[in-house]
């Protein structure tokens, strides 16, 4: 039986590496070699440990036509490699208990009160030393305030005061799982919005935000599908990337895009 032609987009990962983005989770190293196909799967091997892994067809995506430092595959889902074989990721959700359900514990009938003379006593002698506290906090501040005046009169002038800038790191906050109006809400509108013109394949987004001295780089077939990848500085220098649990990270990618014309 003859083998199955390879689709046009795929027929780039014959005697080339490539790596699946999103990265196949419980897969510890992200470095692909295309072994054969069917009318239904594809079968691709691993590079480092040699272990072959059939992936259906309607999950894999487009091919991205860059190729530095490596072929992009994209995955229409996240999947997980489990018991030998693929299958569609789910995200599990924990249901954290109501504040509201927790009760307080009711105090104990056997709890000794103080006579009330006493209790009287103390609630009078802490009112004291509280107010003596406010009184002596008063005084200080009024002879602090005062030794100041005195200074800013003989001197004549204020000295000028040293500002410090704080570098605005709010890319923090994004995640791979961010998309364009997920980063909006995060960091409001980007002064520009870059999108390669060509269509069919994997392309970047850039988001340009020059008052916060940052890019963010989005990456996926359409406007729709591209997913946060990182943060480039005003030198096109990463200053943030995602980090995939079973290692590898978005670092590369980022790097390639140096020298990048959008």
């Amino acid at each position: 039986m003859e083998t199955p032609p390879i689709p046009p987009p795929l027929e780039i990962l014959v005697d080339r590496t490539f790596s699946f983005y999103p990265p196949i989770i419980n897969v510890e190293y992200n470095e692909w070699s295309f072994r054969r196909a069917t009318w239904s799967e594809l079968l691709v091997s691993n590079v480092k440990t040699g272990e072959d892994i059939w992936i259906p067809r309607h999950f894999v995506g487009e091919v991205s036509k860059i190729e530095d430092p490596v072929v992009i595959v994209g995955l229409n889902k996240e999947l997980e490699y489990r018991g030998g074989a693929i299958w569609p990721h789910q995200r599990r959700v924990i249901s954290m208990p109501s504040a509201g359900s927790e009760r307080m514990p009711a105090s104990s009938h056997h709890e000794t009160r103080a006579p009330a003379s006493m209790a009287s006593i103390r609630l009078d002698s802490r009112a004291e030393s509280r107010v003596g506290r406010l009184v002596l906090i008063i005084l200080a501040g009024l002879v602090i305030t005062s030794l100041i005046a005195v200074t800013v009169v003989r001197q004549g002038i204020l000295r000028p005061r040293i500002s410090y800038v704080i570098r605005d790191q709010s890319y923090l906050e994004l995640t791979r799982e961010d998309d364009y109006y997920a980063i909006v809400r995060k960091l409001g509108t980007p002064a520009q919005d870059r999108w390669r013109s060509e269509t069919g394949e994997l392309q970047y987004r850039v988001l340009t935000y020059p008052r916060r001295s940052f890019v963010v780089i989005l990456l996926g077939t359409d406007r729709n599908s591209a997913r946060y990848i990182g943060t480039l500085d005003n030198d096109w220098r990463p200053v943030h990337y995602i980090e995939f649990a079973r290692g590898g990270s978005t670092l590369p990618m980022l790097r390639s895009l140096h020298n990048s014309k959008f």
